[in-house]
């Protein structure tokens, strides 16, 4: 368990209870079970975009909220420097970086997503909304649903982000710009 998995936690728990939640009804509106449920709640799953998304959902929130603690503030304009961006690190393969982490009230979720070559079979997820990649350095794999594409820099990829989907690096590191539309 990482300090960052065990604070997304502690948040995700808080805002659950504050706004009346049962552990059983959260775990009922993700489609996964109380006690898996409730090893996100402790710090003990790691978070896939997805489900942290699927929670903000639930709870009305913005999913900076769960994944920083801190509610964005800026409504007009915000900008993220070359490089930076909220970081979001999952798993050994995948890194996020949030391109507008400050932005109150966002319509869409915009992420610079590194990948790393795995030996690993990919993860399907599956969110609310709609999901653009555009393939920046890299070639990927790109499974949605029963369906797989390679992707290479300058493709992308607009779909239905409630149908399960992963991406997976082939040969080298690979970065895409992932755009979440709520």
């Amino acid at each position: 368990m990482t300090e960052q998995l065990r604070d997304i936690g502690e948040r995700l728990a808080t805002m659950r209870d504050i706004a009346g939640i049962s552990v059983e009804e959260m775990a009922e509106r993700l489609d996964i079970t109380p006690e898996q449920y409730t090893a996100y709640e402790m710090g003990e799953n790691d978070f896939s975009f997805s489900m942290l998304f699927n929670c903000a959902s639930i709870l009305g929130v913005d999913v900076q909220d769960l994944i920083s603690g801190e509610t964005p503030r800026l409504s007009t304009c915000s900008v993220v420097r070359k490089g930076k961006g909220y970081s979001i690190k999952r798993e050994d393969a995948y890194d996020y970086k949030h391109l507008a982490y400050t932005f109150r009230n966002k319509k869409a979720e915009p992420f610079l997503v590194t990948v790393e070559p795995s030996d690993d079979a990919a993860e399907m997820h599956e969110h609310d909304g709609q999901e653009f990649n555009y393939i920046l350095s890299g070639k990927i794999a790109f499974y949605i649903g029963d369906v797989s594409y390679i992707l290479n820099k300058g493709d992308s990829v607009y779909f239905d982000a409630s149908i399960p989907h992963a991406e997976k690096a082939l040969d080298d590191t690979a970065k895409f710009i992932a755009v979440v539309l709520k």
